[in-house]
């Protein structure tokens, strides 16, 4: 398998302030806005994204929430291995506010569809909005495009692209993965 390395820790922390400025352009202070991390690889970026904001640019009034879209995926009795669900941690109801998706990596864009019909227990937001740390342009099967990407990938179907958090690796590094081909 090769490997090679998209984004280094020192490039991540780059793309997360500017993703946070970003978002701050865009909904000011938050107290409409609410934060969506898809479970379990967008919790890193959403909390990542929570403490950056808190912490760095003052923001008061942030509310996150952990949505876990196991059993709302098209495939999730097409595996053979049953899919291990997490927990949802959404304590605020989404009613009349914007809501900001967050994913480490959206490629067919059938986890951003999932999480868009398991939203719908919380209420009806104003607005729905994305964020992806990776962006992989050429892997989508659905019409979903995000509003914030840090790096946009031309990944063909064979690579795959790797997101190591320190909360789960000793760094945080993505690569972009290939199978060896055997002849």
């Amino acid at each position: 398998m090769s490997r090679k390395t998209l984004l280094t820790e020192k490039e991540i922390e780059i793309i997360l302030h500017r993703l946070a400025c970003q978002l701050i352009e865009n909904h000011n202070d938050f107290s409409n806005t609410v934060l969506i991390g898809l479970q379990p690889r967008g919790s890193y970026l959403a909390h990542r994204l929570e403490k950056l904001l808190r912490n760095d640019y003052k923001i008061k009034d942030l509310q996150l929430g952990l949505l876990d879209i196991t059993f709302y995926r098209d495939d999730f009795r097409r595996r053979e291995a049953p899919l291990e669900a997490t927990s949802t941690e959404i304590n605020f109801l989404i009613e009349g506010k914007k809501v900001v998706i967050i994913d480490d990596v959206l490629y067919s864009g059938r986890s951003v569809r999932s999480a868009l019909t398991a939203m719908q227990s919380y209420g009806r937001p104003d607005s729905i909005e994305l964020l992806v740390l990776i962006d992989r342009r050429f892997s989508r099967h659905l019409p979903i495009q995000p509003n914030y990407r840090g790096r946009q990938v031309d990944a063909i179907n064979k690579e795959k692209v790797v997101v190591h958090w320190k909360e789960t690796h000793e760094t945080d590094i993505v690569y972009l993965e290939q199978k060896e081909t055997t002849k």
